[in-house]
């Protein structure tokens, strides 16, 4: 049996390459799920653009790939909702230190809150209320909070509570309406 002699020059290669771990490429099914992975993470951070782009990848991995498909019909259906609900998760997710109110109305405590929320987040969260009350019913309410290290969405609840009030979350604002 003959053995072959590596040239003196690439000696240092061949060591390095022994060394090196082997690297695989993903398969195509493995490309597609984590594409569609990403998608689904996209879907929960509300970014439906963001999930369709990945679950267009998943299906060019891999044309058969039943839950991108699925995925991808459903966004057409809820991206509107899948907006909204990332609005919902942002403002929720800043922390507000310290809330105090005294006989506020509800139009001054969401005033408050927004100033609040927006300082708190670096104007990266700035929230827009929308009361919608054509009766009248929320003008005469007065709230009376005193909260501190609470999460946006939890003041927010506090005040829709006291108010008699309730909040939906749209694509481009937080409506306000009565109980």
């Amino acid at each position: 049996m003959k053995t072959r002699m590596i040239p003196k020059h690439l000696v240092p290669l061949a060591m390095a390459a022994a060394f090196v771990p082997h690297l695989s490429a993903q398969t195509p099914a493995q490309q597609a799920e984590a594409s569609y992975r990403q998608g689904q993470a996209a879907e929960q951070a509300g970014d439906p653009e963001a999930a369709r782009k990945a679950y267009m990848e998943a299906l060019r991995s891999n044309p058969n790939h039943a839950n991108a498909r699925y995925s991808l019909g459903q966004l057409k259906l809820t991206s509107t909702a899948i907006v909204a609900k990332g609005r919902e998760t942002k403002f929720g997710s800043v922390m507000v230190p310290e809330f105090k109110l005294d006989q506020a109305t509800l139009q001054e405590s969401l005033d408050a809150l927004r100033v609040i929320v927006e300082k708190q987040s670096k104007d990266e969260v700035t929230p827009n209320f929308v009361v919608q009350d054509p009766k009248n019913a929320l003008a005469g309410a007065r709230i009376t909070l005193v909260l501190k290290n609470t999460p946006a969405k939890g003041v927010l609840q506090y005040l829709l509570e006291q108010a008699g009030a309730k909040a939906r979350y749209d694509e481009h604002a937080i409506v306000i309406t009565p109980n």
